[in-house]
């Protein structure tokens, strides 16, 4: 197969993955006829058409059940029912994951219902509430109007089709009240009944719920931080000597100007390639679920963290890491044939050598990026791996260049020992996420500041030539350079200290445990000797005793809740809209947006006056009493934990899947406005909280 046909097979399966990922199911269409019947009686006709694979339940299932099938009617003086809607004989068999036996219809279901009509014309309008599944997943409760014109004369009476609208109903339909049944209760399997979580329905109004135009930004910024990591791989003694080398490999005097810099351009095109792909294969075969796994759970963190050890222990000189030698000698045989397939497995072979410094750096782009985004591993390996490229394609097409290029010399083995403390540094990050996710306690804030305090000392000191390792050369006097980073990397500890006393440190957020684990907080402790004027005595009073309370807490004081349905029903008693915050403790940006939006005095005003916020943890790894367990209609599996649950809710209700992620709602949990994703704007994030006050006052009107 030749490299375009692969090229082209790798562009089809990312638009598959897109397609798949953005798929909305509508496996139930309907379409309705009349048949008039002697005595003023109408028959109408309800047919339900199912795709393959699919089932539609029954209007008669035992309590605790699926969603059943019910018509309702829009209340019509003209107009009477005749009986119940009869349906045709469904299939019945045990459904293990109710623990009952459920009826259901496969392919197409004819329902009909007999009306009398006491005018001469008249309109019948309804809803025909519905849920399907197949054997993996179900769709959320959806929910089809209907509309008949109907004659009140005796005599045949024209078929009226009424085209089906399912798939705008799934997303935007009218919905009157909570359905409890968008996520169901597992049942106990010692009990023939089980309560229900009551997760609220979709949203009632037409609102666009997707994230705004600030992950473009996001995207941008993930780019600029990739690419100056690429430049920073640039630097290791692995990569830098490796310039002049291989761009001397391609101008040697057996080629002509013009096809050096040709195979020079492609050797720089293929290193962007290669990378490119490994980004693009992490991003189709994990997914989001792995991507959720990988952020979370202890095993990848712990084994993370592990590894990064491992790799700070080799930049110190313990010991080399090397790939196997087959591997190497393979790629460079293949180099040697000459040509643009040469110059191909020549970049092959640099991502080999270079692997041992630039592994780490890699890594860390692809776990940094692991935030159920596709297009974010992509994004970050083609900025690291242009920034990587950049260097060799611009010295093959300008090789007089490379008279300007450094020597390399005993300063590419510092840069190497500066990426071992940064490296070590961390490393505490994913160690600091599992003990969050798992509340081990073992990586506080003040713990965690600490370490860095004393990592980023020691830097310091072998910036200045007082700390030297095994490959170090002999520092007889100290450069400019080496000083400047020495002051810099002092200031970033001074600046560090203050927080270990409860000093927010924003610059710092996204990378620290939570001001909440701190166990001497001087700022708090001045703001509750206050009295009146300090912060939190600014909260309002809670309706009930938050559940979680005992190991979640909300930043700055804030009170609130970290249940759904708890923070629904003071939204009820209170009359106040609620702030729905979808937040995970492995979210980088979360704390930004806590440490830098959050603490403006505005913004906690109207968090504090205006709402009730509620703040749901989608990477919590806490168990769920079986009685608040659900089912998820998005995959169909039981969500036992604080994390699982929330998750699916912000999945199956709002689909989106990243974090940070705010939602208005008013205190029927229908949404007030657009909801909102990261964005560090101050002014954005109170114009987005005043929109949603202003829209709530509106619907009370």
């Amino acid at each position: 197969m030749k490299i375009s046909n692969k090229i082209l097979l790798l562009c089809i399966l990312i638009l598959v993955s897109f397609s798949l990922k953005a798929q909305i199911y509508n496996p139930v269409s309907w379409t309705f006829s009349q048949k008039a019947l002697p005595n003023n009686e109408t028959e109408l006709t309800f047919i339900a058409t199912i795709e393959p694979g699919w089932h539609m339940y029954s209007q008669f299932l035992p309590e605790g059940g699926p969603v059943v099938t019910k018509f309702s009617y829009t209340k019509n003086a003209d107009v009477q029912i005749m009986g119940k809607v009869t349906e045709p004989k469904p299939v019945e068999e045990f459904d293990k994951s109710f623990n009952m036996k459920l009826k259901y219809f496969f392919s197409k279901a004819v329902f009909t219902q007999r009306v009398k009509v006491n005018a001469a014309k008249t309109t019948l309008k309804g809803t025909i509430e519905f849920m399907s599944c197949n054997d993996s997943q179900c769709t959320p409760p959806q929910e089809q109007d209907f509309e008949f014109s109907i004659k009140g004369v005796a005599g045949a009476v024209a078929v009226t089709p009424v085209t089906s609208s399912a798939a705008k109903t799934q997303t935007s339909a009218p919905v009157a009240e909570p359905v409890e049944a968008s996520m169901q209760t597992k049942p106990n399997s010692d009990s023939s009944s089980a309560g229900k979580a009551t997760i609220q329905a979709a949203p009632t109004k037409s609102i666009d719920t997707n994230a705004d135009d600030n992950e473009n930004k996001s995207l941008w910024g993930w780019f600029f931080v990739a690419f100056g990591a690429g430049l920073l791989a640039l630097m290791t003694p692995c990569v830098f000597p490796m310039i002049p080398m291989t761009v001397a490999f391609f101008m040697n005097d057996a080629k002509s100007k013009a096809k050096a810099r040709m195979e020079g351009v492609t050797y720089g095109l293929s290193i962007i390639f290669i990378y490119t792909v490994i980004g693009t294969i992490v991003a189709i075969t994990l997914g989001a679920n792995f991507a959720n796994f990988l952020s979370t759970h202890w095993i990848p963190n712990v084994f993370f963290f592990l590894i990064f050890l491992f790799f700070a222990a080799s930049f110190f000189g313990m010991f080399e890491i090397t790939l196997p030698n087959w591997m190497i000698n393979k790629a460079d045989q293949k180099a040697d044939k000459g040509g643009f397939l040469g110059a191909f497995f020549m970049a092959f072979t640099l991502v080999l050598i270079s692997f041992s410094c630039t592994g780490p750096i890699v890594g860390y782009i692809l776990v940094a990026s692991a935030g159920g985004k596709v297009i974010m591993p992509v994004i970050g390996m083609f900025g690291f791996s242009l920034a990587f490229a950049l260097p060799f394609t611009l010295f093959a097409l300008f090789p007089s260049w490379l008279t300007n290029l450094p020597k390399s010399g005993g300063w590419l083995n510092s840069v190497k020992v500066v990426l071992g403390f940064l490296e070590l540094a961390f490393a505490l990050k994913f160690l600091s996420i599992a003990d969050q996710t798992y509340h081990w306690h073992i990586l506080d804030r003040e713990v965690y500041l600490a370490i860095w305090i004393v990592i980023f000392l020691l830097m310091g000191f072998y910036l200045l030539g007082k700390l030297k390792f095994a490959h170090d050369s002999e520092v007889k006097h100290v450069s400019v350079p080496r000083l400047l980073l020495a002051i810099i990397t002092f200031s970033f500890v001074v600046y560090m200290i203050p927080g270990m006393f409860g000093a927010p440190l924003k610059a710092l957020s996204g990378y620290m445990p939570p001001e909440s684990s701190l166990d001497f907080d001087l700022t708090r402790l001045i703001a509750e000797n206050q009295g009146s004027g300090g912060a939190a005595s600014d909260n309002k009073e809670l309706c009930e005793t938050p559940k979680f309370a005992d190991f979640l807490s909300l930043p700055h004081n804030l009170k609130g809740y970290f249940d759904y349905d708890q923070a629904l029903r003071c939204s009820k008693q209170q009359n106040k809209p609620l702030f729905i915050d979808f937040t995970g403790h492995g979210c980088v940006n979360c704390r930004e947006m806590e440490a830098n939006v959050w603490s403006n005095p505005e913004v906690l005003k109207r968090l504090r006056n205006d709402y009730i916020v509620v703040a749901l943890y989608v990477d919590d790894r806490k168990d769920l009493p079986q009685s608040d367990w659900v089912t998820s209609t998005y995959d169909g599996k039981v969500k036992n934990t604080i994390g699982k649950k929330f998750a699916d809710f912000q999945i199956t209700r709002f689909k989106v899947n990243s974090q940070p992620y705010y939602v208005l709602l008013d205190n029927k949990g229908e949404l007030l406005n657009k909801p909102k994703a990261y964005d560090l704007n101050v002014d954005n994030f109170i114009k987005f909280l005043d929109d949603g006050v202003a829209a709530f006052k509106k619907n009370k009107e």
